[in-house]
């Protein structure tokens, strides 16, 4: 080779050495710095497994803070390692027969480490598991929930497969009664035999209970009674609720129909409702207890005061016609409330004008409660300028006029309250003891005049099966057709029994609620009432007052 060539191909060489040299640089270069978080993900997907794992669920628990209304119980899943398989042929035959779905995800997925074959085994799948030896399935325990009190199911709610709240209470506070989770790692050695272990990174904090003001004792009775009566009665549905007034606690809370928390695979979302806050209704003469409050407040009448009843069933008032059950002529105020008559309380309904929307509004129809469930309906009432000539007759005997069942409750907690309005409370909490309202809004003279009223129904009027020897109980009854294709259906009612029972500094506020029975010639009166005698007499007794 020519000498004078040679310096020449060395160069080159040292130039092509230098430019791979440099393309293996900027390669490493490419891939340790500017592609790390890639390759490090990549390498953390092949060698690590990460999950979250829960602490315990807190309870749900009754006012008394000892008997559980949701506690935890173990469940036990199935799950394999699809990489990790030692026996695929014994798995598929396994899976094929006993866990098809399993069986078809894993035939589908790709390069996935973990593959649950099942939650919440049933006790003949666990044995199935068990008796196969399978080494490529897996048991693991899991936290569940178990629901003691079956009719506090729909306010307390349930937990979906990951223990997360569905609905009630275990949604509204999900997040106080599962805490924070710890993160757990699973880590694949090196070595060959892929061994795995546990690592423990960030512990996590226990869940805090919840206490309602439920009452379990009451609870449970007052179910038992409801639903004796929806069947005695073969009603569509009904609703209870018991209420402590001095406080606004909410002791008991049932509706029929409502889910049974033990069977929910196939759930029926009209059952999980809690009826007496989300279903408004047109509930009938109840109202003119408080057509009487608004009536007598603005002195437009006085209890004394004789009303003619025109002593008829069907009668005309400013031309319009109104029918009502039983005929009355010329009697007092007071007795046109109690006997319940149609014809009365619409003249005088007419005397207060547009004062009686804002009377109702007053007394907290047309607003949510703020009470911690989702689904509450605020009602509505009909304002003033959407009104027709009838409205003001309407409204006086409970038409034009939506309430909950809860509503129709604490107007009734204002009047054992003297005038002084409540907040309901449904989770026990020092804080709202004191955001109590100390606002009076209605005199104690109009005030005692309408327990009189109360107690006249109870004692001679349309509730007279609700009195109970040695207490004072003040009720007033509805009896509402209910509106069906735009038009009043009268076959189809709704019952209604709202009352007051008193001994002393004992106050109990209970209303009972009867929807749609088949059976003809029904009114409140034979329905609703006798619910309401027996739940307060079981709640008198329950509470140790008999």
């Amino acid at each position: 080779m020519n000498p004078r060539i040679m310096p020449l191909y060395a160069g080159i060489i040292f130039f092509m050495f230098l430019a791979l040299y440099g393309c293996i640089l900027t390669a490493l270069f490419w891939i340790q710095i500017v592609q790390h978080p890639f390759y490090y993900q990549l390498a953390q997907r092949q060698h690590t497994i990460m999950f979250t794992e829960l602490p315990p669920r807190a309870p749900i628990l009754d006012r008394t803070g000892t008997h559980f209304l949701a506690m935890n119980t173990e469940q036990v899943s199935a799950f394999v390692i699809p990489d990790n398989i030692s026996d695929r042929t014994q798995l598929d035959t396994i899976l094929l027969h006993h866990f098809p779905t399993a069986y078809h995800r894993l035939r589908e997925i790709v390069d996935k480490k973990f593959m649950y074959v099942q939650r919440r085994l049933s006790p003949e799948q666990i044995n199935i598991i068990n008796h196969t030896a399978c080494k490529d399935i897996y048991l693991l325990k899991e936290p569940g929930r178990y629901y003691p009190l079956n009719a506090a199911s729909c306010i307390v709610g349930i937990t979906d497969i990951d223990n997360n709240g569905l609905f009630g209470i275990e949604r509204a506070y999900n997040q106080q009664l599962i805490g924070t989770p710890t993160t757990v790692f699973l880590e694949k050695d090196a070595r060959p035999g892929n061994a795995y272990f546990i690592k423990t990174t960030v512990p996590g904090t226990a869940g805090s209970p919840v206490c309602l003001t439920l009452d379990s004792d009451l609870q449970f009775l007052a179910d038992h009674a409801l639903a004796e009566s929806v069947a005695k009665l073969n009603a569509r549905e009904g609703s209870v609720i018991i209420m402590d007034p001095d406080t606004g606690d909410i002791l008991a809370m049932v509706n029929v129909p409502c889910f049974d928390p033990q069977h929910t695979k196939s759930l029926d979302l009209d059952t999980t409702k809690v009826r007496a806050i989300t279903q408004q209704y047109e509930f009938g003469s109840v109202f003119k207890v408080f057509v009487a409050l608004a009536a007598l407040e603005e002195g437009v009448v006085t209890p004394d005061e004789i009303v003619d009843c025109q002593n008829k069933t069907t009668g005309y008032v400013d031309g319009r016609r109104i029918n009502t059950v039983h005929a009355h002529g010329a009697i007092p105020f007071k007795d046109v409330v109690a006997l319940s008559n149609n014809i009365g309380i619409a003249t005088v309904a007419k005397r207060l004008g547009d004062h009686l929307y804002d009377h109702y509004v007053r007394l907290g129809f047309g607003r949510k409660t703020g009470i911690p469930i989702a689904g509450e309906s605020s009602g509505f009432v009909n304002p003033p300028y959407q009104w027709s000539k009838q409205s003001v007759i309407s409204l006086s005997y409970g038409y034009e006029v939506t309430a909950t069942v809860l509503q129709i409750a604490l107007a009734f907690c204002l009047i054992a309250r003297d005038g002084i309005p409540v907040h309901p409370r449904l989770v026990l909490s020092p804080l709202t003891i004191h955001q109590q309202s100390t606002t009076t809004l209605y005199s104690a003279d109009t005030i005692a005049i309408i327990k009189d009223i109360l107690r006249r129904t109870t004692q001679y009027g349309t509730a007279q099966r609700a009195a109970i020897r040695g207490y004072i109980v003040m009720t007033k009854t509805g009896t509402a057709n209910m509106l069906e294709h735009g038009m009043y259906n009268k076959r189809k009612n709704r019952y209604t029994c709202a009352g007051i029972i008193q001994k002393g500094t004992y106050k109990r506020v209970i209303v009972t609620c009867l929807q749609e029975s088949d059976r003809p010639n029904l009114f409140a009166a034979t329905t609703a009432v006798p619910l309401f005698e027996t739940i307060a007499e079981q709640m008198l007794i329950a509470e140790r007052m008999l």
